[in-house]
């Protein structure tokens, strides 16, 4: 490489180049090494878009630690892939190619699985330019076949441990979508509702008990009403009975400790079939499910409840929303609406499209998951798997001990179908991935296939034994566990708790040995990003402006383990002047030691001076070791910043300038090259681009490129 330098460093000139030289030299594949191995899987973006900021930090967080063990002598694999992504992507496919309805599901899964691979192409170009310093043959995707069987093996295996069950429970159904949802592609909006005031009265009667609600059109379904056993008001009404308004059933007063004693009036309208918090109350109570709401988010009236009450029939089939209007309308005709007041409330969407979520009971394919919660829980009790930060350790282990069952079935196309067949003639169910010949029972050929497919968090929960080859892959038995996991807090409990639960099923090992969680990405006014708020930054456009390097850097710049990220176009701009500055000074260190520069033939004659900087440089050592160790990445690089900013460059530089007119010139030529060359590979693996670049310009520089030098402890 040329020693000059030309004046401006230009990360458009230089970052492409230079991943290009790690990866056709193999610097990013793991060496071989009697040393302990340092492993990291990538959590898979998924293969649906371009990358987000939120991909940078993962890219920054985990390329820092990878470099940094590499650096050590550690046999240390990255190992990337991709998240088919099954309903978001399926979304995302439908937004943007807008597929003919006509198409088979064949042909569905095709086009999407083509739609994923151009996606991954692209993705996987984008963490290049990142810096991400993976090892791309090693690269997997939730959908290779070698992962899909490990999945359906490991269903197969719940199955028969009899984990697995086909049963009605309340679900988040999205209406516009007609699937099954998971709780993290459900949020939360903040709605101007009313609450409603309905009078429910005794069978004898005489007087009633008022009930508040803000969805007046489940009482159709309402099987019960409720009262906390600690409130005074409501003790001697437990076990008698109410008539349900407009339907005329009569229905119990229970006690049960969930109902909310400050809401409205204290007492609670259960319905089991349509609230998650009234099916579990129906559950402990042996309450009858009865549905009025079907999957398209309208009123499904039993015939008989029409024959016998006539005035009803105009809500059949009715939206929800108009239905509501409706019945509010015929409880004030009817003397049972004793109030209605104006209340801001919070109600679940679905993610994607913001329809409201309808809690239904659907039959669906769920798993028993507190035998698994259990083992997950003793192995973080026991420190086995370390958090940081720290704190959540506790909020992961109230959660897992208060888990319920997981419906793992999602009514689309794009995903691995879950295999389920299903005999005609006798009702048997069989597990099998391909289509049996006949049944096994009855002997019929009538079988026909599940349609719903996993979840997929189901598939990427066994990421980390299945991207390595269990149970007899080379990968798996050198680096399971991996060394980290690295993640967003906010999918602690859907992707983490469920990665430790399935690979302790599966392989008896935990999958990792410490859980390190970064926070949200947010603007300088600590705004969460969002398209709509208009403050949302493209890392790839930062990359082309900017360069890499100063994205990074600015990423975890002053922001502490787990702490929301604050960035802005501001900091990106500091961390590039930073990059300039190093640039220059290596350019000076350059110009004044000439190419032919050998530190070992001279024996340097050092001043006070000198003597401060190389100590000032141990100690620096020191400290960026112990905290990217204890994954304090903040402190690491506002240590090298500072260091080579205000002591290097500020300092010992212009202490050299003097001394190199004098006729010692030797000696500050040599320690210009020390401090440079070791404050290289510290910054190495924050800045990895500019500083591999500045490295193959060192004269008599110890190896043939930075990303596998050896790292100084000091």
């Amino acid at each position: 490489m040329n020693f000059e330098m030309k004046k401006h460093y230009q990360p458009q000139k230089v970052e492409k180049k230079i991943y290009s030289f790690w990866e056709k030299n193999g610097f990013l594949k793991p060496k071989k090494s009697k040393a302990k191995p340092f492993s990291i899987l990538m959590p898979p973006p998924n293969a649906n878009a371009p990358l987000h900021i939120g991909h940078a930090v993962f890219v920054t967080l985990e390329d820092i630690l990878i470099r940094f063990y590499r650096m050590r002598g550690r046999p240390t694999l990255w190992l990337p892939g991709f998240d088919h992504a099954g309903f978001e992507t399926q979304v995302v496919y439908d937004k943007k190619q807008k597929p003919d309805k006509n198409l088979s599901r064949e042909q569905l899964y095709k086009d999407i699985w083509n739609f994923t691979q151009k996606n991954r192409k692209i993705a996987r170009e984008q963490l290049k330019r990142l810096g991400a310093s993976a090892d791309w043959s090693r690269e997997k995707f939730t959908l290779d076949k070698d992962i899909v069987k490990i999945v359906l093996d490991t269903f197969k295996k719940l199955y028969k441990d009899n984990l697995i069950y086909q049963g009605n429970r309340i679900i988040n159904w999205c209406p516009y979508h007609q699937t099954s949802l998971s709780d993290l592609e459900v949020t939360h909006q903040e709605v101007e509702g009313k609450l409603y005031y309905i009078k429910y009265p005794f069978t004898n009667g005489k007087n009633y008990i008022v009930i508040a609600t803000t969805r007046p059109e489940t009482m159709l379904a309402d099987t019960a009403v409720a009262v906390n056993p600690r409130d005074k008001r409501y003790k001697k009404l437990i076990g008698r009975k109410v008539v349900l308004p407009l339907v005329g059933r009569e229905i119990p007063i229970i006690e049960d400790m969930a109902v909310d004693i400050n809401f409205g009036t204290g007492v609670l309208k259960i319905t089991p079939a349509h609230d998650p918090v009234d099916f579990e109350i129906g559950e402990r109570h042996k309450l009858p499910l009865i549905q009025v709401i079907d999957k398209k988010g309208r009123i499904s009236l039993d015939p008989q409840l029409i024959t016998s009450k006539p005035d009803l029939k105009e809500l059949d089939e009715l939206p929800v929303s108009q239905a509501r209007k409706i019945i509010v309308k015929i409880l004030k005709e009817k003397g049972f609406l004793e109030k209605e007041e104006p209340y801001r409330h919070t109600i679940s969407v679905c993610y994607k499209c913001k329809t409201p979520i309808e809690p239904l009971v659907s039959k669906q394919w769920f798993l028993k998951i507190r035998p698994l919660a259990k083992k997950a829980i003793e192995v973080v009790e026991k420190d086995k798997i370390r958090f940081y930060p720290k704190r959540y350790k506790k909020i992961f282990l109230n959660w897992m001990r208060n888990i319920h069952d997981w419906n793992i079935s999602r009514q689309i196309v794009w995903g691995i179908r879950i295999p389920i067949f299903y005999c005609q003639k006798c009702k048997k169910i069989i597990v099998s991935e391909k289509k049996p010949k006949k049944c096994p029972d009855c002997g019929s050929k009538n079988l026909i296939p599940e349609t719903d497919v996993f979840d997929t968090w189901f598939s990427s929960g066994q990421w980390p034994f299945a991207a390595l080859g269990y149970p007899n892959g080379k990968d798996f038995n050198t680096f399971y566990p991996t060394s980290v996991m690295e993640t967003g807090w906010d999918i602690l409990f859907f992707w983490v708790a469920r990665m430790i639960m399935l690979s302790l099923y599966r392989t008896k090992k935990i999958p990792f040995y410490n859980v390190l969680l970064h926070g949200l990405v947010r603007d300088k006014d600590r705004q969460k990003m969002s398209k709509s708020k208009g403050n949302v930054i493209d890392p790839l456009g930062v990359v082309k402006d900017y360069g890499a390097d100063a994205l990074r850097m600015a990423l975890v710049f002053g922001t502490s383990t787990g702490s929301d990220i604050i960035i802005s176009e501001e900091k990106i701009r500091a961390q590039r002047n930073f990059a300039n500055k190093v640039w220059n000074a290596s350019r000076f260190v350059f110009k004044n030691i000439g190419r032919d520069f050998n530190p070992k033939k001279i024996k340097p004659k050092l001043t006070k001076e000198d003597r401060w900087i190389l100590k000032e440089l141990k100690k620096t050592e020191k400290k960026i070791t112990k905290a990217i160790e204890n994954y304090r990445f903040h402190e690491a690089a506002e240590e090298i910043y500072h260091f080579f900013w205000h002591r290097f460059c500020d300092k010992t530089i212009e202490d050299c300038k003097k001394r190199l007119i004098d006729n010692d010139r030797e000696t500050p030529k040599w320690v210009l090259w020390q401090v440079l060359y070791r404050s290289l590979k510290l910054l190495h693996p924050f800045m990895p681009f500019i500083t591999e670049e500045i490295y193959q310009r060192l004269p008599a520089r110890p190896k043939k490129a930075l990303i596998v030098e050896k790292w100084e402890k000091g």
